[in-house]
């Protein structure tokens, strides 16, 4: 955010507009001969003009008027002859830590996307160094011109006495930050049973944002759509992402929630919801797009928002609403729409010319009228992020791994137990609780590999001695090893998984060792390992080392035996507590729907 969210604040320019639209003074750039998209009118203006004074567009023309009068000796004029020129893309709700680098770097991979502004819930970090994590983020993040508008971490914790977390954030401290130049809105409110419990903190901290007048951005996963959702609405809740279903989508575009339509790395929510609200005709002003969780090798090789819009103009939305969904509705509701989300008179001259409105390759991208990408690569650099140690420093185990860490002693007599385990859904965040058999041996619960049937153990890594851990079972991944990851929403504990307990304690060791990750180990070796020394999130390598680095263990997991899309970010919801239906935090199973921990065993 080098010019914060735009480069000259309109009332200091909006003089030199008035003159450069009229042929008084001349602009700095004209764009001449594009495609114009008019996210204000639903419509392609054919041969239109653009010109761009103090970083914001002081004029268009269209219908046979030209900006020729607004070209002098020094301005730059650009031939879009035959490109698209719509408004720069808005990703509405973004974890940057998803994407496995810092800010800097995730600008230089989305950027050339088309990616102008994205709306980021740093919870990951906020939940490992709370906000002076978060401040080092936005250090990083101001070095580059990507607009990194945040929205502050509402849940951390993400629900209150299920996990231990590294950190926490009341309301006092949402507040605060309130007062940040760079904030516009709370981020998604995790905690919806707190709402409508009316837990203090959790309607204090919406609270504090509705004082601020900024937006209070939500997260509603329970099959009440009565009751529940009029009560988390009313509360101040306007806008949500976690949607499943069409009837998710039209019960909160019915109760005024702006719905963000969820198309990630892992989350793959388009296909179940888009084509019913595109055959329903519902007017869709109150639709949003987002990536929500991006992974750096779904950046690198398919796109971000761009990718969003192929998948969405697939399903059958017009394109020019898709884009709508990520420019002016976007800019509209987080209050900013008098700076950005459209290419009128006025606005930042945030514009992307793409080559059609069907694959949206970006020719090029701007960013307050300056050129920051061109064919699909960054024309700006960054130096590599000088991290505190603070940041860097986040494993503390307190205790020393082995195999023997791992036996779960049962007092039965019987070769085989009955246990609860998590069943996870290819693509979805949702898990199922099963009720499985597992073998016994030697006076502990073992894996049972031939059934799917994975031993896991979730430890503490944020408070050393005074730490514990827990110990499930987890089916649908289909592997032979063991995975472990520091990447485990929302607690960012060390989650491990697998079907023996050497691999296991090979996996765990490996990311005590390195400062967190994720990693592969097979039958004692270790297939391949993505160092994230960054609070266990963050690479400090290039978007291209760690994107080939994650396909490499993408690789590792097919061999394993997994063959389920992104499955490094379907394990790491395993501990993801106010999602449905039953979770694995290092203090032990949590039932997502009435917040009560719940045995290992099963009766």
């Amino acid at each position: 955010m080098i010019n914060h969210f735009c480069k000259v604040p309109l009332w200091e320019c909006n003089g030199k507009l008035v003159r450069v639209a009229q042929g008084q003074e001349p602009a700095d750039t004209v764009i001449r001969h594009a495609q114009l998209v008019s996210v204000t009118t639903r419509e392609v203006l054919d041969d239109a003009d653009i010109a761009i004074s103090c970083g914001r567009v002081a004029y268009i023309g269209f219908d046979g008027h030209t900006a020729e009068h607004c070209v002098g000796p020094d301005t730059k004029v650009i031939d879009a002859h035959g490109l698209y020129a719509a408004p720069g893309l808005l990703d509405t709700h973004i974890h940057i830590e998803s994407s496995m680098v810092g800010p800097s770097e995730y600008a230089r991979g989305v950027v050339p996307h088309g990616t102008v502004g994205i709306y980021a819930d740093p919870h990951e970090v906020a939940n490992v160094r709370g906000l002076e994590g978060v401040k080092a983020m936005w250090a990083d993040a101001s070095r580059t011109p990507l607009k990194i508008m945040l929205t502050t971490p509402s849940c951390v914790p993400a629900v209150l006495g299920v996990e231990d977390t590294g950190s926490s954030i009341d309301a006092a401290q949402v507040a605060d930050t309130m007062t940040w130049p760079e904030t516009c809105g709370l981020g998604e409110m995790m905690n919806f049973p707190g709402i409508l419990s009316g837990e203090k903190n959790a309607l204090g901290e919406v609270q504090e944002t509705l004082k601020a007048d900024k937006p209070v951005t939500g997260h509603y996963v329970t099959t009440d759509d009565d009751r529940g959702l009029n009560a988390y609405i009313a509360a101040g809740v306007t806008s949500c992402h976690e949607s499943s279903t069409f009837q998710d989508v039209l019960a909160k575009l019915r109760m005024g929630m702006y719905v963000q339509l969820r198309q990630g790395s892992a989350w793959l929510n388009l296909p179940g919801y888009l084509p019913q609200l595109v055959q329903s005709g519902v007017d869709t002003s109150h639709c949003m797009l987002c990536t929500d969780d991006s992974h750096p090798h779904t950046i690198v090789a398919d796109g971000h928002m761009d990718r969003v819009l192929r998948e969405a103009v697939r399903l059958g939305l017009d394109p020019i609403v898709a884009i709508q969904m990520c420019t002016i509705n976007a800019a509209t509701y987080f209050g900013v729409g008098l700076d950005m989300g459209s290419i009128t008179p006025g606005k930042c001259a945030d514009i992307v010319l793409f080559e059609d409105l069907t694959n949206f390759r970006a020719a090029q991208v701007y960013i307050d009228g300056e050129l920051v990408a061109k064919d699909g690569k960054a024309l700006f650099e960054v130096e590599p992020f000088q991290w505190p140690s603070f940041m860097t420093n986040t494993m503390d185990l307190g205790i020393d791994i082995t195999p023997q860490t791992f036996r779960i002693p049962v007092d039965t007599q019987e070769d085989t137990c009955k246990v609860r385990a998590l069943g996870v859904n290819a693509g979805d965040t949702l898990t199922r609780e099963l009720t499985v058999q597992v073998p016994v041996r030697d006076g502990s619960l073992q894996a049972d590999p031939e059934h799917d049937i994975l031993k896991a153990c979730v430890f503490d890594r944020h408070h050393g001695e005074k730490g514990t851990h827990a110990f499930g079972f987890i089916s649908g991944f289909g592997i032979h090893g063991a995975l472990a990851q520091t990447v485990s929403h929302d607690a960012h504990n060390l989650l491990v998984m697998g079907d023996n307990d050497t691999d296991m304690a090979l996996a765990a060791k490996t990311l005590a060792d390195c400062g967190g990750g994720e990693v592969a180990v097979m039958d004692g070796k270790v297939l391949a390992l993505v160092e994230l020394p960054v609070c266990g999130l963050m690479s400090d390598k290039p978007v291209e080392v760690v994107a080939a680095e994650v396909d490499r263990i993408e690789q590792a997991w097919a061999t394993m035996g997994c063959t389920l899309p992104s499955p490094f970010m379907t394990m790491g919801v395993m501990s993801l507590a106010c999602v449905p239906f039953l979770r694995l935090t290092n203090r032990g199973y949590v039932n997502c729907i009435t917040f009560q921990m719940e045995p290992l065993l099963a009766e």
